[in-house]
Order: C-alpha cells, then structure tokens, then sequence
C-alpha cells in the first residue's frame, strides 16, 4: 500500500537554488510520470471551458497569467514582475504592470499584447464567456460588452512590449483584482493563433501555451502527453539547465488504461504515481489515504426557465426540496453538502472569511419530499416530462439517477441524457467538441448538470452572471435596439439585477458582501439553479513522488516534482 505525502510539503524549494545545476542525468531528458489527472478533456480554450472542476487541473499547468493564488488564496505575483498604481480620483487611475521574460511554447516571447488580445476577447460584445465580470472594473469594459463603445475604447493596452497598462475609473482595490487576474479564463493568448484556425484549442498542433508545460500528444480515448517547455522562463544567454525552473520531463495520461480496476492496480503496483480521478467504486475505499481539500466548485443542475414546466419558481423549488443532498455526497464521496451556491472556501470580505460560513444556510441538505409536493399542488403541476443533461461522467451520472428516481417518485418522466465530446463535421481531422458547454450556451436543454467553477474566490463572479448584464453573453449586435443576452437558464429578475449593481458598485467589502448575501438568498428562492453539492478535490500520489503542491483552485504544482529513481522507469526509447 502506498504512502500518501501531506500537502504540507517543504515550500522553501527556492528556483534559484537550483541554477547551475541539474536533476537529468546524462543520457536523458528527465522524469517521465505516468498519471492520471483529469477527465479526458477535448478543448483547451481557457475562456470557455470552465463548467468541469477537472479542468482547471490541466489549465494552470499549460498556461500562467499575471497573478496566482497560494494554498491560503492570497494572490502572488506570476508572469507578473511588478506594478506601479498611479493617478487620482479627479483624473482616473491606471496600473502599469511590467511582464517577466519568458517565451511561448514555440520560442515567441510573452508580450503584454497577448494579454490586451485575451481580455478583450471576452470583452468583445458578441464572445459569450462568464468571465467578462472579472473585468468590468477596468474602464469603459462593461459599455463594451453592452456594445455601447468600440472595444477600441477598453482601458487595456500594451504601452511596451513587456508592459500593460490598465485604467480605472475608480481607484482600484489592488488585492481583488490581482486575485481576479489570477482566474484561469484570463490567462494570455495569441492573437495569431487564435485568428488562424477556428479549432486552434482542440488539437496538440495547435496549441500554443505559455506555462511550465505543452502539450505534445493529444489523441481521443487513448492518452494526454504534456512535456517540459523548453522555453519556460529559460535565458537563452546563459545556457542554464533544461530543468531550472520545471524538473518532469513528461507527464503522460493514459485514457486506454482501462477500467477502474485497473487504474488502482496500476498505481498500487507502482506504475501509475498519481491519481487525481478516483474511480466512484473505490472512493469510499481510499477515502483515508486520499489528499482531500475543499474546491472553488458547486456541482449544480441548471433550469431551462424558457421551457413551460420550469417557468414557475415554486415548480424548481420543488424539485430542490425533494433532493437529499447528504444522498449525494454518499454517491460522491468527496464533497459536502450544498447548503447555497456558493462553497465554503469563496470569500466574504478577504482572504481566510468565508462567505458561506458568515452567511450560513441558505437551503436545507435534508429532504422535504412533504414540503415539495405541497408546493407542485400550489402551482398545478402533477408532472411532466423532461431530460437531465449530463456529461459523460460516471460520477454526475450516478448523481443524475438518483435525482431522476427522487423526480420520477413525484410524478415526473424524466430521462438521463449522456452527452460526450462529439466529433467536429467537416473537418479530415480527429477533432472534437465539448458537446456539453455548447449545449449549455446554446440553451438546449431542460435541465443541465455542470459544475459552476468559480473563476476566482469571490462571490460576485458567480452570482453576477444571472444577471443580464453580468452575464458575459454581450448583446445581439444584429437588433436594432442591441438587446441584451441573459443568463443560459432564461432567468430574468430586476430585482437581483439591482442587487448584483449594488455589489458592484459599493464602497466597501462588507457592504458589498451584504449585497450578495441578499443576492444569492434571491436566486435560490428563485431557484433557476439548484446547487447539490460543494465538491472536492481527492488524489492518490506514490511516495515515490516528492516536490508537488497545490493552488487555491486545487489544481496541482508539478513545476518542481522529483520522482526517486526516475531512471528505473524510462521507457528505451527515452
């Protein structure tokens, strides 16, 4: 049985203790670990792609923005070098943020245009992405996603090759927004990648990164390669080390490995050093031997509010209260409870408060099977018949049928649709889309199971988008009166958008945190998402394994792991 290593690793591994020398021996390029660390994921678009807590997992390994968050969910400078905060309240405030040196994954150096390019491209009135919110302290960014003003007109721009400047109307609160920046959606791009092919985040050969590592094979059904970047931070001019700043050579996943059986007979036999997806069958098995930590994540089911069945409140509150969510969590294993919609480690005013801890419960974990009938009698439903939409998952599909019996016992038809990645038309390539998130943005659906993956560890971004203009879906630029596109449910309330304004705009932390108290208290009365449970992050790691840690969004730090005889494991072609 294998040693599972604390998260509490030595954190004094300083980069430079390791410049002019080297952990590869000679004949190699270093460590290749076999792991498993994600659901198999299909597009790389960090924009996009955040409805599935695996993916964060993968994102921060392959890209880096200007800021990140350590264990405790203070923000730490990344890519970013330094800023300087200058102006006054007459004249405007505006930030200058100087980049570090370091280079794209095919030898191009990160510039702060690449960082302009990304944001507004979620700014841009006619991109749907949740995380246009993040940026609307920056000025003119919400009258550009309103397409009010030309996105020419953002205060986001590249005054040097390696330095950003970004204008406030207002002095900013530094902290919130480098802890903003850190989200995985707001991590640089290149515009000529992008712009040249449509399926650019979709394929190994077009996926150009800037983080610790690339991707390198990415075949459907059989395995993720990620290697070294061989531009990572390294200085040409001094010819340092391969490994200075990121130690594994490779990182493989093997989807083909086969069933779960078989994943844990790997890793107890050694061959397998890291397992970040434990089968459902074995969770409650490895519970004690697994590293669990809370994450930034609400598995959540998503009314179609636009569909008659679910147009009145008090039917979706029904539904809710019929759910044992302590059910759940013994189906799941690793989670808790969803008593809100917001988990427990999002912040109430800053860093270690917790917004649900401070606000408390806001729906009820246990059942009332009584109080749900009662409320389907007052609005004149007796049933219906409709479809959970549910990524190809065996967890969420485990969770998805036992809802559909609690549904089904009050009179409900309901069917469990599976929806995988599904192979682009038109295309002479393997290439494949995250069917699920289009169906979501899209609205097709009656009921939606995601994860609602909070893009930073403030309330405000995820309870903002079910708000119109919050929602980051910008506005149909085709009507003549630019009309505002809402949240994917259909939900409308003025009275929540008045209160997702006065966050906004409050002067303090605890008036806006009272403001999205009373917020989320709306929503869940309203109910056009049920949040079921608060999820977890649970791995298994050889002991073999040394060097790893962790981010505030549970994704892991691989940059400086050490495998012990490493050498012992290199296939011969390596």
């Amino acid at each position: 049985m294998k040693r599972v290593l604390s998260l509490m690793i030595c954190a004094v591994m300083l980069l430079g203790a390791l410049a002019g020398c080297t952990t590869i021996e000679e004949g190699t390029k270093g460590m290749i670990i076999d792991v498993y660390m994600t659901r198999e994921m299909v597009d790389f678009d960090p924009a996009l792609h955040f409805n599935d807590d695996a993916m964060v997992q993968v994102f921060d390994l392959i890209f880096e923005g200007l800021t990140d968050l350590d264990e405790n969910g203070k923000w730490k400078k990344a890519l970013m070098k330094e800023y300087e905060l200058l102006g006054n309240d007459d004249d405007g405030w505006y930030m200058l943020i100087t980049l570090k040196n370091t280079k794209w994954t095919d030898g191009r150096t990160v510039q702060a245009a690449d960082f302009v390019y990304a944001w507004k491209r979620i700014l841009n009135a006619t991109f749907k992405s949740e995380a246009a919110a993040l940026l609307y302290d920056i000025t003119n960014a919400r009258d550009v996603k309103m397409g009010d003003v030309s996105i020419d007109d953002v205060g986001i721009s590249a005054v040097d090759v390696y330095v950003l400047q970004v204008n406030f109307d207002k002095k900013p609160d530094v902290d919130r927004f480098f802890t903003a920046v850190s989200s995985p959606a707001l991590v640089p791009l290149r515009e000529d990648i992008v712009e040249r092919d449509a399926h650019w985040a979709k394929q190994a050969s077009g996926i150009v990164t800037n983080g610790p590592f690339a991707i390198k094979s990415l075949t459907k059904g059989e395995v993720m390669r990620l290697e070294r970047s061989g531009y990572y931070y390294l200085d040409d001019e001094k010819n340092e080390a391969l490994d200075k700043y990121v130690i594994p050579y490779r990182l493989v996943t093997n989807y083909s490995y086969g069933d779960a059986a078989a994943q844990l007979e790997k890793f107890e036999a050694g061959e397998l050093f890291y397992l970040d997806e434990i089968p459902l069958a074995f969770r409650e098995q490895y519970k004690n031997e697994a590293v669990i930590t809370d994450e930034l994540a609400t598995h959540t089911y998503y009314f179609n509010t636009n569909n008659k069945l679910f147009s009145d409140a008090r039917v979706r509150r029904a539904l809710s209260m019929a759910i044992d969510r302590n059910e759940i969590v013994k189906i799941v294993t690793y989670a808790k409870a969803a008593t809100g919609l917001i988990p427990y480690n999002a912040f109430e005013t800053s860093v270690g408060t917790s917004f649900r801890e401070i606000g408390g419960d806001v729906i009820a974990a246990a059942a009332d099977v009584a109080g749900a009938k009662a409320l389907l009698g007052e609005a004149g439903v007796k049933g219906g018949s409709f479809t959970i939409t549910v990524r190809n998952d065996e967890a969420d599909l485990a969770v998805a049928a036992y809802v559909k019996g609690v549904w089904e016992s009050l009179g409900f038809k309901v069917t469990v649709e599976e929806v995988a990645p599904a192979k682009i038309k038109g295309t002479d390539k393997n290439i494949y889309s995250e069917a699920i998130t289009e169906r979501y943005q899209s609205g097709d659906f009656d009921v939606i199971a995601l994860d609602l993956q909070m893009l930073a560890p403030d309330a405000f971004v995820a309870l903002a988008p079910f708000a119109a203009e919050f929602s980051g879906n910008g506005v149909n630029m085709d009507s003549s009166t630019y009309d505002v596109y809402g949240h994917a449910t259909g939900y409308k309330n003025d009275a929540y958008d008045a209160l997702i304004e006065k966050a906004y705009a409050a002067a303090n932390a605890a008036d806006r945190a009272a403001a999205l108290h009373e917020a989320e208290t709306m929503l869940m009365a309203d109910m056009p998402v049920m949040p079921l449970i608060f999820l977890q992050d649970a791995f298994l790691i050889h002991d073999d394994l040394s060097g790893y840690g962790s981010s505030y969004y549970a994704s892991r730090e691989f940059k400086q792991m050490k495998l012990k005889n490493y050498t012992a494991y290199l296939p011969e072609e390596d």
